[in-house]
């Protein structure tokens, strides 16, 4: 590609980086990571790349999960194999109401960092860098805990490999075998409102499983495992840069720290050093547009991060929050339509709806993510275009972050299992939940054309 290298990015403007003390020590870590395995490789990019594709023809759905923000205390077995199996479930709810194969993508192995609204934060008149996340620095309100440590890159590039290794070895292993689905249920799942009607769902799959087995004499090849990728914001420019890799027989570099890196809202500048960065990738992105997001701003972003119109490249998620959709996504839509170029259409319904209660807790309503979900199927269709994926904040863990769903759960409840350190997700049961209704209001749309 012209004029473009893994690093030059440098020569631009770059938003949301951490200012490290010891820059020889920073030079260190990051030779160190360009050094080390690819965390994915190419063949498995190309193979999303390809199904992207068939989303963006409206003959795939994307579901895309997972933590606001991973943190290096959670690479564990047990929360790992939790995300696997809500979004399993969520995914086998999709293709049994939407009548498509679904594509699972989950926001983990690598999102450990997050963009901050302030440089700083102050707590009882003491100042100190803001939490980025734990690839940069941590949590704790300490001066010695907030300094940016380059150790950190090192850390994450590990438990990246550990989680998407052990992931793997699940799926291999038959973990997402279709032929038992009921081995994917978590301890409360028999506790949720909606627990019968995933049975249900869960029976009529196993049925159909076996009549196609009877007619075929055999078991149904590759029906014993799932596809699954990884993905995460590509916000620390530097972890980055060193997974960049040209690839033998192939054009072109890939990131391979991910299968599908995004560009956030925050740093989404046609002219900053996110987008110089993954203009250059062979990897198939996403980039996040919102409120502040002009018609003029997404041309250029389109001419620069799609200039081929390449088949899967480029999807766009839009996040404007359920009482700003109306007014942005038509244009948007229009804007895509005036440019003749293809992308996927993903839905983000998270990071729209975040509110602070009376007592400062960030939660996000459970009827606002739904609603601006209905809203964003209406105004494609009105469009002529099409939804072709959602984009959630979740965790397989009952958590009270989000008010709202089946049970109820309200601003009281938000204090008995508030556990995240970032933004608030759907728990388990609110998942599931949000699942089946995407699914019946997809199933509706396609039985009314």
């Amino acid at each position: 590609m012209k004029d473009w290298s893994p690093t030059s990015w440098q020569s631009r403007k770059a938003t949301q980086q951490p200012t490290y003390p010891d820059q020889a020590a920073l030079d260190d870590v990051v030779a160190q990571l360009s050094r080390l395995p690819p965390l994915v490789t190419s063949w498995e990019i190309e193979t999303l790349k390809s199904q992207l594709a068939e989303a963006a023809r409206g003959n795939r759905f994307l579901l895309q999960g997972g933590d606001c923000a991973e943190n290096f205390a959670e690479c564990e077995s047990p929360i790992i194999a939790a995300k696997l199996k809500i979004l399993l479930q969520m995914s086998l709810v999709l293709v049994h109401g939407t009548r498509k194969r679904v594509i699972r993508v989950g926001r983990f192995a690598g999102q450990y960092a997050k963009p901050r609204s302030q440089e700083n934060e102050t707590r009882d008149g003491v100042s100190l860098p803001s939490y980025r996340g734990d690839i940069v620095n941590d949590i704790e309100f300490t001066e010695s805990s907030r300094i940016p440590d380059p150790q950190r890159l090192l850390r994450g590039y590990e438990r990246a490999a550990l989680t998407i290794n052990f992931i793997r070895a699940l799926i291999d292993g038959g973990f997402a075998d279709l032929h038992h689905p009921e081995y994917w249920d978590l301890d409360f799942v028999q506790h949720s409102p909606r627990a019968h009607e995933f049975q249900q769902i869960v029976e009529s799959i196993g049925d159909s499983l076996r009549f196609m087995e009877t007619l075929a004499g055999q078991p149904v090849g590759e029906i014993n495992r799932v596809d699954f990728y990884a993905s995460h914001e590509g916000l620390h420019l530097l972890y980055e840069q060193a997974q960049i890799r040209a690839v033998p027989r192939r054009e072109g570099c890939y990131n391979l720290s991910s299968h599908y890196p995004w560009i956030g809202l925050r740093t989404s500048d046609p002219d900053g050093a996110h987008v110089e960065l993954f203009r250059g990738i062979r990897n198939p992105i996403a980039l996040k547009i919102g409120p502040p997001t002009t018609r003029d701003q997404l041309l250029k972003l389109l001419d620069i991060l799609h200039p081929d119109d390449e088949p899967g490249r480029l999807t766009l998620v839009h996040r404007y929050g359920v009482h700003e959709i109306a007014s942005h996504l038509p244009e948007h839509l229009e804007a895509v339509k005036e440019s003749g170029k293809t992308v996927l259409w993903c839905c983000d319904p998270m990071h729209g709806n975040t509110e602070t209660t009376s007592t400062g807790v960030k939660t996000r309503k459970f009827e606002h993510i739904l609603a601006e979900i209905e809203q964003a199927f209406e105004i494609h269709r009105d469009a002529g275009t099409y939804l072709g994926g959602v984009h959630f904040e979740l965790t397989g863990e009952n958590v009270t972050e989000c008010t709202g769903g089946a049970r109820g759960l309200n601003e009281d409840d938000l204090a008995r299992s508030y556990k995240t350190q970032v933004d608030p997700r759907l728990n388990y049961e609110q998942s599931l939940e949000m699942a089946m209704l995407v699914a019946r209001r997809v199933g509706e749309m396609n039985g009314a054309r």
